[in-house]
């Protein structure tokens, strides 16, 4: 929806944050202690670009090709907040993109070092579920973890199939090598009357509940052991 309307998920009251706003926010605030360096590259989809109108699903939020880096979760609000203001919201909602992305950063480093988690703030719907399985599937082999945060009321069986918790993710006849998928539907974390009120510990704990799992079974898996602590 329009931003500026109150039924958009992305619609900011002069009172509170937008519901997408909210989650980053909060689920942000939560794993950006795990990275050093605070540098998170931000990535919009689903959007018209100016000036010419094209269809993008995976623009830098803060507008810099060369460099996607926004500076703290803060950083990262303001791009969103900045950038929509100035692009067109556009169906339809494609995950791939961006988890190939992320792919290929992660795949230049395998050697245990590094180890990526892409956060994902969608409304449920998707548009590219074959080929999203497809990045899953490939993703699984990498060190990379994904948690996807859900906003808004709708039925999310789409995120919890990507999950994978059920039934492993596959695609064309291939399973993903492991489970790097976390699903998280964020309404079960605000109070029942609409407030904003946050029960963030009980977010930490369940956004936080696979990643060690995941990022050992890389490793292990690789036969990577942890180096030892420089004195």
């Amino acid at each position: 929806g329009m931003p500026s309307q109150p039924t958009s998920l992305h619609y900011a009251s002069p009172y509170q944050l937008s519901a997408y706003a909210l989650a980053l926010k909060a689920v942000g605030e939560i794993i950006q202690d795990y990275d050093s360096d605070k540098l998170f590259p931000a990535y919009g989809f689903g959007a018209k670009l100016p000036p010419d109108g094209k269809i993008s699903h995976q623009f830098p939020l803060n507008n810099n090709a060369e460099n996607p880096s926004c500076a703290g979760i803060e950083g990262v609000l303001e791009s969103y907040l900045q950038s929509l203001r100035t692009v067109q919201l556009y169906g339809p909602t494609n995950f791939a993109p961006v988890i190939n992305q992320v792919a290929g950063t992660a795949a230049q480093v395998t050697d245990g070092s590094q180890y990526h988690v892409l956060l994902i703030i969608t409304d449920g719907v998707i548009s590219d579920m074959m080929q999203t399985k497809e990045a899953i599937v490939t993703a699984s082999a990498l060190p990379m973890s994904i948690i996807i945060v859900g906003v808004g009321p709708a039925e999310f069986e789409a995120m919890e199939e990507l999950d994978g918790d059920e039934v492993r993710v596959s695609s064309r006849g291939r399973y993903a090598e492991r489970d790097i998928v976390q699903f998280v539907p964020f309404r079960d974390y605000v109070d029942d009357s609409g407030n904003q009120v946050l029960s963030m510990a009980r977010l930490a704990k369940d956004v936080l509940a696979e990643i060690p799992e995941q990022l050992l079974s890389y490793m292990k898996t690789r036969d990577i052991k942890p180096r030892r602590a420089d004195p």
